[in-house]
Protein backbone atom coordinates (compact mmCIF):
# COMPACT_ATOMS: atom_id res chain seq x y z
CA UNK A 1 0.00 0.00 0.00
CA UNK A 2 2.71 2.43 0.86
CA UNK A 3 3.86 1.81 -2.89
CA UNK A 4 0.51 3.19 -4.27
CA UNK A 5 -0.27 6.29 -1.72
CA UNK A 6 3.47 6.86 0.10
CA UNK A 7 1.85 8.25 3.92
CA UNK A 8 -1.23 10.02 5.52
CA UNK A 9 -1.29 12.47 2.69
CA UNK A 10 -1.18 9.97 -0.51
CA UNK A 11 -4.35 8.07 1.49
CA UNK A 12 -6.56 11.50 1.67
CA UNK A 13 -5.33 12.15 -2.23
CA UNK A 14 -6.46 9.18 -3.16
CA UNK A 15 -9.60 9.29 -1.36
CA UNK A 16 -10.79 12.93 -2.36
CA UNK A 17 -9.63 11.50 -6.10
CA UNK A 18 -12.17 8.77 -5.75
CA UNK A 19 -14.83 10.85 -4.49
CA UNK A 20 -14.27 13.61 -7.19
CA UNK A 21 -14.25 10.93 -9.44
CA UNK A 22 -17.74 9.96 -8.77
CA UNK A 23 -19.49 13.39 -7.80
CA UNK A 24 -18.14 15.17 -11.30
CA UNK A 25 -19.48 12.15 -13.36
CA UNK A 26 -22.48 12.19 -11.48
CA UNK A 27 -22.99 16.05 -12.04
CA UNK A 28 -21.90 15.25 -16.03
CA UNK A 29 -24.27 12.74 -16.32
CA UNK A 30 -27.49 14.44 -13.85
CA UNK A 31 -30.12 16.99 -14.53
CA UNK A 32 -28.64 20.94 -14.33
CA UNK A 33 -29.19 23.26 -12.16
CA UNK A 34 -31.23 21.11 -9.72
CA UNK A 35 -30.63 21.06 -5.72
CA UNK A 36 -29.09 18.12 -6.36
CA UNK A 37 -27.00 19.43 -8.91
CA UNK A 38 -25.84 22.11 -6.31
CA UNK A 39 -25.63 20.21 -3.31
CA UNK A 40 -23.40 17.21 -5.81
CA UNK A 41 -21.51 20.22 -7.13
CA UNK A 42 -20.17 21.50 -4.33
CA UNK A 43 -19.45 18.29 -3.37
CA UNK A 44 -17.22 18.06 -5.86
CA UNK A 45 -15.65 21.42 -5.37
CA UNK A 46 -14.58 20.14 -1.76
CA UNK A 47 -13.36 16.99 -2.72
CA UNK A 48 -11.49 18.96 -5.79
CA UNK A 49 -10.47 21.42 -3.35
CA UNK A 50 -8.95 18.42 -0.87
CA UNK A 51 -7.52 16.86 -4.15
CA UNK A 52 -5.64 19.91 -4.82
CA UNK A 53 -4.30 20.70 -2.01
CA UNK A 54 -3.05 17.93 -1.01
CA UNK A 55 -1.15 17.09 -5.06
CA UNK A 56 1.06 20.45 -4.00
CA UNK A 57 2.27 18.53 -0.74
CA UNK A 58 3.15 15.32 -3.17
CA UNK A 59 7.34 15.45 -4.13
CA UNK A 60 7.86 11.86 -3.92
CA UNK A 61 7.95 11.28 -7.57
CA UNK A 62 10.26 13.98 -8.63
CA UNK A 63 12.02 15.27 -5.07
CA UNK A 64 10.45 18.51 -5.59
CA UNK A 65 8.16 20.79 -7.64
CA UNK A 66 7.41 18.31 -11.14
CA UNK A 67 4.77 18.27 -14.13
CA UNK A 68 2.35 17.40 -12.14
CA UNK A 69 1.79 20.47 -10.21
CA UNK A 70 1.84 22.56 -12.84
CA UNK A 71 -1.38 20.42 -14.03
CA UNK A 72 -2.25 20.66 -10.81
CA UNK A 73 -2.44 24.35 -11.31
CA UNK A 74 -4.60 24.29 -14.53
CA UNK A 75 -7.32 22.07 -12.42
CA UNK A 76 -7.07 24.94 -9.85
CA UNK A 77 -7.83 27.65 -12.75
CA UNK A 78 -10.68 25.67 -14.07
CA UNK A 79 -12.27 25.04 -10.87
CA UNK A 80 -11.96 28.95 -10.07
CA UNK A 81 -13.09 29.74 -13.72
CA UNK A 82 -16.19 27.55 -13.39
CA UNK A 83 -17.08 29.06 -10.33
CA UNK A 84 -16.46 32.77 -10.23
CA UNK A 85 -20.21 32.99 -12.40
CA UNK A 86 -21.38 31.18 -9.57
CA UNK A 87 -19.75 33.07 -6.83
CA UNK A 88 -20.21 36.97 -8.61
CA UNK A 89 -24.34 35.95 -8.59
CA UNK A 90 -23.87 35.72 -12.42
CA UNK A 91 -22.18 38.37 -13.80
CA UNK A 92 -23.16 37.76 -17.67
CA UNK A 93 -25.50 36.42 -19.84
CA UNK A 94 -23.80 33.77 -20.61
CA UNK A 95 -22.75 32.75 -17.31
CA UNK A 96 -24.08 29.23 -16.88
CA UNK A 97 -22.23 28.42 -19.86
CA UNK A 98 -19.24 29.76 -18.90
CA UNK A 99 -19.66 27.54 -15.60
CA UNK A 100 -20.65 24.29 -17.46
CA UNK A 101 -17.45 24.75 -19.89
CA UNK A 102 -14.90 24.81 -17.44
CA UNK A 103 -16.45 22.69 -14.62
CA UNK A 104 -17.09 20.16 -17.48
CA UNK A 105 -13.17 20.20 -18.52
CA UNK A 106 -12.06 20.38 -14.90
CA UNK A 107 -13.58 16.86 -14.59
CA UNK A 108 -12.31 15.40 -18.00
CA UNK A 109 -9.12 16.84 -16.88
CA UNK A 110 -9.45 15.11 -13.59
CA UNK A 111 -10.17 11.61 -15.93
CA UNK A 112 -6.88 12.53 -17.72
CA UNK A 113 -5.19 12.14 -14.66
CA UNK A 114 -6.82 9.45 -13.36
CA UNK A 115 -6.29 7.30 -16.70
CA UNK A 116 -2.49 8.50 -16.26
CA UNK A 117 -2.38 7.47 -12.64
CA UNK A 118 -3.80 3.68 -13.88
CA UNK A 119 -1.24 3.62 -16.97
CA UNK A 120 1.94 4.96 -15.63
CA UNK A 121 1.17 2.07 -12.84
CA UNK A 122 1.80 -0.85 -15.41
CA UNK A 123 5.37 -2.65 -14.99
CA UNK A 124 7.88 -1.21 -17.47
CA UNK A 125 6.55 0.71 -19.36
CA UNK A 126 7.47 4.46 -20.34
CA UNK A 127 6.11 6.91 -17.57
CA UNK A 128 5.97 9.84 -19.38
CA UNK A 129 4.57 8.19 -22.90
CA UNK A 130 1.97 6.47 -20.78
CA UNK A 131 0.90 10.03 -19.40
CA UNK A 132 1.00 11.50 -22.71
CA UNK A 133 -1.14 8.49 -24.32
CA UNK A 134 -3.67 8.65 -21.33
CA UNK A 135 -3.91 12.48 -21.10
CA UNK A 136 -4.19 13.17 -24.92
CA UNK A 137 -6.53 10.30 -25.79
CA UNK A 138 -8.86 11.53 -22.72
CA UNK A 139 -8.64 14.79 -23.59
CA UNK A 140 -9.26 14.70 -27.54
CA UNK A 141 -12.77 12.37 -26.59
CA UNK A 142 -13.40 15.03 -24.02
CA UNK A 143 -12.63 17.93 -26.50
CA UNK A 144 -14.78 15.79 -29.35
CA UNK A 145 -17.67 15.44 -26.93
CA UNK A 146 -18.08 18.67 -26.31
CA UNK A 147 -17.62 20.30 -29.91
CA UNK A 148 -20.38 17.80 -31.28
CA UNK A 149 -22.67 19.23 -28.21
CA UNK A 150 -21.34 22.85 -27.77
CA UNK A 151 -24.05 24.75 -30.21
CA UNK A 152 -26.55 22.43 -27.94
CA UNK A 153 -24.92 23.49 -24.88
CA UNK A 154 -24.45 27.05 -25.82
CA UNK A 155 -28.31 27.18 -26.85
CA UNK A 156 -28.86 25.50 -23.42
CA UNK A 157 -26.67 27.54 -21.17
CA UNK A 158 -25.71 30.60 -23.51
CA UNK A 159 -27.57 34.13 -23.43
CA UNK A 160 -31.02 33.38 -23.23
CA UNK A 161 -32.03 34.12 -19.68
CA UNK A 162 -35.51 32.02 -20.04
CA UNK A 163 -33.57 28.84 -20.57
CA UNK A 164 -33.73 25.78 -18.40
CA UNK A 165 -30.96 24.11 -16.53
CA UNK A 166 -32.56 21.16 -15.44
CA UNK A 167 -33.70 19.96 -19.23
CA UNK A 168 -30.24 19.58 -19.49
CA UNK A 169 -28.36 16.37 -18.40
Amino acid sequence: MEKIVGNEIGIIHLISSCFALLFGTYILISKKGTKQHVRIGYLYLISMGILIVTAFMIYRLFNGWGVFHYTTLVSLASILLGMIPIWTKKPTNSWKYFHFSFMYWSVIGLYAAFAAEILVRIPKTPFFGMVGIATGVIMLAGGIVFGINKNKWKRAFGNNSNNDMSTMA
